[in-house]
């Protein structure tokens, strides 16, 4: 079982200079902590992603850090020219010393790719044959291509990663169709949702795996997120949670609701008390999270679990005591866990 971070870098009400400075620190903490991979979401012209360049912000986590490994979840393929970002990948995976964990989708929101002019319905083909071009690059010493969208003729490739043939890749999934592929790449894949559909999700891969006659050991990491708080008492956890939440979900509708569009997903529910009931919020005593936690990762047959631990307006200090708290008394109890790997 391996333990890791998920972050939006959702704004806060503070400078933005201080924004980046705190987020950091925390990241030196995650380091400190021994969690497996600090993983952070590529946003446009929302306040739901303050990294909107993953690969700027990520080469100062590499410098800020020794051992965490990181990476995009995801880079959004259609916005990037696949050579330039290949370069940016071989950079960060050197200046790491091989720690990236390279993530990589479509992108969720057809608003954001539509202010770079993106034409939403030929997305998922670009993204695709920019994931095709990708792989060529960082594997082979001489890229040649010629597609739809991007065409390459005899193009030297200087630049490799130090993780060979590439970084691990990872893949947000959203549907059963989606675990397909991942298994059949062998790719990491991160899911949200209600409990039951992680759990489908999960032995959707181990079937899919075990038809391939694949070895259980060398499974991929298959993991879900979750926003924890963790405080002295529950009420004072739940409340804290409460409030960040709230800001956090504005932030996570705004161009949505700016633009008078309906999200074609609900896996957030605005109410907080729901959000808790479907188990995608767990905030309370150490002991409260960690037997909560415990029995989502054996209903859910997930053998990685993402905490939130900064989301909405939790200020720096909020944000260290639940860290710290988790670390102590609650991390122990899930790293010895050996998830169930039946196929339901």
């Amino acid at each position: 079982m391996k333990l890791g971070i998920f972050d939006h870098l959702d704004r806060r009400d503070v400078p933005l200079q201080q924004y980046y400075s705190d987020r950091l620190a925390l990241v030196e903490q995650y380091d400190r902590s021994g969690f497996h991979a600090y993983h952070v979401a590529e946003h446009h012209q929302t306040p739901l992603g303050m990294s909107p360049s993953p690969s700027v912000y990520l080469s100062a986590v590499a410098q800020r850090t020794t051992r965490l490994r990181f990476g995009p979840l995801v880079y959004t393929l259609p916005l990037y020219h696949p050579l330039r970002l290949a370069d940016e990948i071989c950079m960060l995976d050197h200046m790491s010393g091989g720690r990236l964990e390279l993530g990589v989708g479509r992108g969720i929101s057809p608003i954001e790719v539509g202010y770079f002019g993106v034409d939403v319905a030929r997305s998922q083909a670009i993204y695709l044959e920019s994931f095709e071009v990708l792989m060529k690059a960082l594997r082979e010493p001489v890229l040649n291509h010629q597609g739809p969208y991007f065409q390459y003729r005899d193009v030297p490739m200087v630049l490799h990663p130090l993780q060979r043939p590439h970084p691990p890749i990872w893949y947000g999934v959203g549907n059963l169709e989606g675990v397909d592929w991942c298994a059949a790449h062998g790719v990491n894949a991160v899911a949200n949702g209600p409990l039951a559909r992680i759990r489908e999700i999960t032995d959707r891969y181990r079937l899919r795996w075990a038809q391939a006659s694949k070895p259980p050991s060398a499974l991929p990491l298959i993991g879900t997120s979750r926003h924890l708080v963790v405080a002295g008492t529950d009420a004072a956890a739940r409340a804290v949670a409460a409030r960040a939440y709230a800001g956090w979900h504005r932030s996570f509708m705004h161009l949505w609701r700016a633009n008078g569009i309906t999200a074609p997903f609900a896996a957030f529910p605005e109410d907080f008390g729901a959000a808790c009931e479907l188990g995608l919020v767990v905030a309370g005593s150490a002991d409260t999270v960690r037997d909560v936690l415990l029995g989502q990762i054996e209903r859910t047959g997930v053998n990685y679990l993402l905490g939130r631990f900064a989301f909405g307006d939790l200020a720096l200090d909020e944000s260290l005591e639940s860290l710290e708290r988790f670390t102590a008394d609650i991390m122990p109890a899930l790293v010895r866990l050996t998830p169930a790997v039946s196929l339901g």
